[in-house]
């Protein structure tokens, strides 16, 4: 974790964003501890297709009842809008997914019945609140970006604005979905090339990925990664299968973020592993660390990882 302070107040903080629900859960739950008032009534949720939006509000919300979730629950019609035809309220939380109500109802319609909830003291989560930002013409109490990083900001008169941060973690995105699958690729190669049927959990590292074994494992990371790399040039099909597996080529495997891939392996750009295994005398454990993307990415994040938990 990052983050600026200025005296006791949040400029800025930014996670790793975890692969998996269970883990998106667990960082939910910190940030809203962390970083969330009873007195604030507008979060802003952004972020592009993949990310693990719904999961991070699921963690931070437990219990709340989200309009358009993972597993396709579309709530019609939409419980705000219903409350404010009513002219009361039910709840005193709402969530609203804007990419997904613009479909059935007009932007400006969606800003007034935010704005109207909040002036009757309720909270409204919105998703994809880039969208509504320009016709509800007021910023966030608190903004959560989900890309790479997991990124809150509490913004002020000056910034940071809706587009600013969806602009980062668009771009921070697709380095996390290549890391995600070059993982996979990885682990494949590993259990068919040197039957390695070991559990192993998931780290964190800028641009990358790495795999955490409780037993040293004989293999050749050349290789291994001189045969991911065939993988990659050969422009394998990766999809999504269920919430507990993927499909790469005509293989199933099991993955705890499925959504979180890039469609075609040779979408990865510059694949490498560092060559030998590191051991980490804490957790007595040793680890294959893989990197995707800019070739000037090195491992000065590798200090910073927040994260080791099984999956």
């Amino acid at each position: 974790m990052r983050s600026l302070m200025l005296g006791d107040h949040l400029m800025y903080a930014s996670y790793f964003a975890p692969r998996g629900r269970n883990r998106l859960f667990a960082l939910g739950q910190q940030l809203s501890e962390r970083y969330l008032s009873p007195t604030d009534g507008l979060i802003g949720i952004i972020g592009g297709p993949g990310a693990g939006k719904s999961s991070l509000v699921k963690g931070m919300f437990p219990g709340l009842e989200l309009t358009n979730d993972d597993d396709g629950v579309n709530i019609r019609p939409l419980p705000l809008l219903k409350n404010i035809d009513k002219g009361f309220f039910n709840s005193h939380t709402y969530h609203v997914d804007i990419r997904f109500e613009m479909a059935f109802t007009q932007l400006h319609v969606l800003a007034e019945a935010v704005s109207r909830a909040l002036e009757h003291d309720k909270r409204v989560i919105v998703e994809h609140f880039d969208l509504l930002y320009p016709a509800l013409k007021t910023n966030a109490d608190v903004l959560f970006g989900v890309g790479g990083e997991v990124i809150a900001v509490r913004p002020t008169v000056f910034g940071p604005f809706p587009q600013e941060l969806l602009d980062v973690v668009t771009y921070t995105l697709r380095y996390r979905k290549m890391a995600h699958t070059a993982e996979d690729l990885t682990a494949l190669v590993l259990q068919q090339e040197y039957n390695t049927i070991l559990d192993f959990s998931h780290r964190d590292v800028h641009h990358g990925f790495v795999l955490d074994y409780p037993l040293d494992i004989d293999a050749d990371l050349k290789l291994v990664e001189k045969r991911v790399q065939q993988m990659i040039d050969d422009g394998v099909k990766v999809c999504y299968k269920d919430e507990g597996h993927i499909k790469i080529g005509s293989t199933v495997w099991a993955c705890s973020g499925p959504r979180t891939h890039v469609k075609n392996s040779d979408e990865i750009e510059n694949f490498r592993l560092v060559d030998h295994l590191t051991y980490d005398p804490k957790t007595k454990s040793f680890l294959i660390i893989g990197l995707v993307g800019p070739q000037d990415t090195d491992l000065d994040g590798f200090a910073a990882l927040n994260y080791s938990v099984r999956s």
